[in-house]
């Protein structure tokens, strides 16, 4: 168990939240939720002793391990994959290290031998001699090749270390495990994997994410940090959500009502105070008036910004077609080659690819920006397409002295500022952010503006390359509902979950020895066995589960 009592913590004149008394018990999942800045990392750092509050304690039960996935990628660029997991228990590392010490020393004392047989014993208790083993069975898990356990971590790749980081987390079942955004740049197999891993995890798992769908399949919890309190619910994100939502349009309702009755009392009071043969009813209004009492329905800090994607005009019956499209990398090999297929009326499609950097390059080929490849493109002539690209720096590059005002009107048919400044106040520009600078702007703000200038575009057909990079929960979920509702053509790839279930009806996948292209959900697509079977074939290895 983990308990959380009085803790407070501000910086400056600023409370970042105050009176926290939390208790998190074994067997559980916590997800940690809040609009960004409420304080989600500070308060996992908090728990894990990282940084001290200025008020309160966190105790745990004695003997519990905690363990924390850490976020330096680097930290470790000089240690044997293996050992790098196995690190993860402390204890049961440091004595490995030091018994074997005096092993290898042939100068050892008799009792240096002597502490050597004792950590020994505690070594066996730990069943450190399954360490290695167990170690190596987490990583083939999480993907990483047996080839690569003996290698140092500086010879993985970026996606392969950060996995490793999470094998280490998990390495030796810690009484209590916390994790912050830990299916940031995993591929679905893998997040998949850790879903089902920490549903069946029998200890205390406490998580901060903006995956959704991972908070949904994980967490028995969450923990809501906002107006500098946090609290405790019971259930996954989407029930907290929906019950959030049910509960503020009630409040809602109920004070719109309330308010009414208000009015219509102020009214009977106003006509008919000075009338002689009413005045003793207006009276008796009156203190029924002052009896009203308007709930304190504070708003909630977190702020959706409007997404909606309207088409100018209807796309005709020719959409998209693309035919033999090939790009080669650098290097000379190909990215992908002989890529060919036709897009329906309606249709929005999902490329998947293992390599990243694969969907990135088809989509700067049909978006016009690249003009180095092979193979055939067109759209129909009602055509209207808009790219959101991933990497958006040249939107940004050389607008130093543009605020955003100016920087979203480039973009705009109506020049006129009221107009503007209204269509960014549905982006959560409001008041004086208007005019912040354009080249200061955070990753999510300036995905933000992005989404702007596509939605003034008013395009039928819409491209998106993992739109959801940087964008906080409650921006994600109002993205996910404009690409839902949107009614032209989309073509998208994104690591996030519920948009590619929900949004997708098209799955593409580009594999380095073909492509599947399947009409189907993404969640009947990845868990399809029939697909597994085509997958493996295609990349040539087996797909993890």
């Amino acid at each position: 168990m983990l308990t959380v009592n009085n803790v407070a913590l501000q910086f400056g004149k600023r409370v970042l939240f105050d009176e926290v008394n939390l208790k998190f018990t074994k067997g559980n999942c916590y997800g940690v939720i809040g609009a960004n800045g409420a304080g989600k990392s500070t308060f996992i750092k908090i728990l894990s002793g990282e940084i001290e509050p200025n008020r309160g304690e966190v105790s745990i039960e004695p003997g519990n391990r905690m363990a924390i996935l850490s976020q330096n990628h680097f930290a470790f660029d000089d240690v044997r994959v293996l050992d790098t997991v196995m690190m993860g228990h402390k204890r049961l590392y440091d004595i490995m290290i030091e018994k074997n010490a005096i092993y290898d020393n042939p100068n050892a004392t008799e009792e240096e031998s002597m502490h050597a047989a004792e950590l020994e014993a505690e070594f066996g208790e730990m069943n450190g001699w399954m360490a290695e083993s167990d170690a190596a069975e987490l990583l083939s898990n999480l993907g990483i090749k047996e080839a690569y356990h003996d290698s140092l971590v500086r010879e993985l790749s970026g996606k392969d270390k950060i996995k490793v980081l999470l094998a280490q987390a998990l390495f030796g079942n810690p009484d209590i495990l916390l994790m912050d955004e830990p299916t940031n740049d995993l591929d679905a197999e893998t997040t998949e994997w850790l879903c089902d891993f920490l549903a069946d995890y029998e200890n205390l798992v406490i998580v901060v994410s903006h995956d959704r769908h991972f908070l949904d399949m994980v967490c028995t919890h969450v923990v809501d940090v906002d107006f500098g309190k946090i609290r405790l619910f019971t259930g996954n994100y989407t029930f907290w959500y929906e019950t959030s939502q049910l509960l503020s349009r009630q409040m809602a309702d109920k004070n719109k009502k309330i308010e009414q009755k208000r009015a219509e009392m102020m009214e009977f009071i106003a006509r008919f105070s000075a009338n002689a043969s009413k005045s003793k009813q207006a009276t008796s209004r009156k203190k029924a008036l002052d009896k009203l009492n308007l709930e304190d329905m504070r708003p909630s800090s977190r702020r959706y910004p409007f997404i909606n994607f309207k088409p100018e005009r209807d796309p005709g019956d020719v959409i998209f077609e693309c035919e033999n499209l090939s790009k080669r990398a650098e290097n000379g090999e190909f990215l992908f080659q002989n890529v060919s297929f036709r897009m329906n009326k309606g249709e929005k499609v999902a490329i998947l690819c293992r390599n990243a950097n694969i969907p990135t390059a088809f989509f700067n080929i049909i978006s016009g920006e690249d003009k180095d490849f092979t193979g055939k493109f067109s759209y129909g002539q009602t055509i209207s397409p808009q790219y959101l690209p991933n990497d958006n720096t040249q939107f940004f590059t050389g607008t130093n002295d543009m605020n955003l005002i100016d920087w979203l009107r480039q973009f705009s048919k109506e020049k006129d500022e009221s107009f503007i400044r209204g269509f960014l106040g549905r982006m959560l520009f409001s008041g004086e952010e208007v005019f912040k600078n354009s080249s200061v702007l955070s990753g999510g703000e300036k995905v933000r503006c992005m989404m702007s200038k596509a939605m003034l575009a008013n395009p039928n057909f819409v491209i998106m390359d993992e739109p959801t990079n940087h964008l906080d929960l409650e921006s994600i979920t109002a993205l996910n509902n404009g690409m839902k509702d949107f009614t032209g053509n989309m073509i998208f790839t994104s690591h996030d979950y519920q948009i590619l279930d929900t949004v997708a009806n098209r799955i593409i996948e580009i594999t380095p020895n073909g492509m599947i292209d399947q009409l189907m959900t993404y969640g009947e697509y990845i868990h399809s066995s029939r697909i597994k079977t085509l997958r493996e074939e295609l990349y040539g290895d087996a797909v993890s589960a």
